[in-house]
């Protein structure tokens, strides 16, 4: 419904999105742990499979994105392991091989992947829910925060913002569950009684992979990061966009995430 516009740009792909649960149920009403649980069932074989995802933690949940072209290539590679199902008409229904057969094309060996640089600005961030009926409340301060804040400085020289910190606001509303991502600061501006976070209260740190707009087509990005994090049980909250993708680390664990991802960047030189 958005008019065609010179200042918006759409990328060429159609996204399904996928819903990973665990033993056919929902996780509970609570911060979820992060996308390095389904890492290596989900995101490692589809990057392996020259499948590219997208993905979108939420303070309820994770869900991953993938090109609806690539559907055929997603379900065989992840029947082995999943039950699968697809919605029509509000109701589960399960998916076989057979259904997607035709158009099917068996992938090609996977490349090596390119393994993008990782920073990690001082920005301390929360990860926070409100409840709808709520919302109305901070509704005009959510709008001075996405259209009216003023951004750090932009260095036209180097094409990129001082990362000593970095502005990032996320705002996600899926089927009526509400996730907020803000920096410390931007929290202090919003009424505290309102806004939910987890028990502990924890802030986070944010790795932002990439120093150019990765664009759609590449895969094994959200691997990159999910899989060294996974093998040390480390969680994060992973938030693609239309240019970067941003993973959030609990603030304790940023110095061995830091280190587990050089190492990485110099075992794949």
């Amino acid at each position: 419904e958005l008019p065609p516009s010179e200042f918006m740009q759409v990328a060429d792909s159609t996204w399904l999105v996928l819903s990973v649960v665990s033993n056919g149920r929902e996780p509970p009403g609570c911060q979820a742990t992060g996308v390095t649980k389904i890492a290596r069932s989900v995101i490692v074989p589809l990057a392996e499979h020259h499948v590219s995802v997208l993905m979108l933690s939420t303070y309820q949940t994770d869900f991953i994105l993938v090109r609806e072209r690539d559907l055929p290539v997603v379900i065989h590679t992840l029947a082995g392991e999943f039950d699968i199902y697809k919605e029509e008409g509000g109701e589960c229904v399960p998916v076989t091989c057979d259904d997607v057969s035709n158009g099917f094309l068996k992938p090609k060996p996977p490349a090596s992947p390119t393994l993008h640089p990782v920073q990690s600005p001082q920005t301390r961030f929360c990860v926070l829910t409100v409840a709808p009926d709520t919302l109305p409340a901070i509704a005009t301060m959510l709008i001075d925060v996405l259209f009216y804040s003023h951004s750090p400085p932009w260095d036209a020289a180097t094409g990129s913002q001082d990362l000593d910190s970095i502005t990032f606001f996320s705002f996600s509303l899926i089927e009526g569950y509400i996730s907020i991502v803000m920096d410390a600061e931007t929290q202090k501006r919003f009424p505290s009684d309102l806004l939910l976070t987890s028990s502990t209260g924890e802030l986070w740190r944010m790795v932002s992979i990439g120093g150019q707009p990765l664009g759609f087509d590449e895969c094994g990005i959200v691997a990159q990061i999910a899989e060294p994090l996974a093998a040390a049980d480390i969680s994060a909250y992973y938030i693609s966009t239309f240019n970067f993708d941003h993973a959030l680390v609990p603030e304790e664990g940023i110095a061995e995430v830091i280190q587990l991802l050089q190492q990485r960047q110099e075992s794949g030189r």
